[in-house]
């Protein structure tokens, strides 16, 4: 689930992330990795080629049916309970 942003969003932000949330999972990766690049600093290209790759691996390991999504709230319940273990 997506909060809202603290401060008051702008309706053609609000439609941007609309339209965006209409994409393709590949169209989805390559806008999130367009944002992120526009809010980074310098960053030392090797460990960003190594995030990427991470980040490649894991979501088509999704497609293929090797791992599951599950949402924010489950990851938590499930991260504490094993905690508490």
């Amino acid at each position: 689930m997506i909060e809202k942003h603290p401060f008051r969003m702008a309706t053609s932000v609000e439609k941007v992330t609309a339209d965006a949330l209409q994409l393709p999972s590949d169209g989805r990766a390559f806008l999130v990795e367009t944002l992120l690049e526009s809010l980074s600093g310098e960053t030392d290209a090797a460990i960003e080629k190594a995030h990427l790759a991470e980040i490649r691996l894991r979501r088509d390991a999704v497609r293929v049916g090797k791992a599951k999504l599950i949402d924010g709230e489950e990851a938590l319940r499930q991260t504490r309970s094993a905690l508490r273990k």
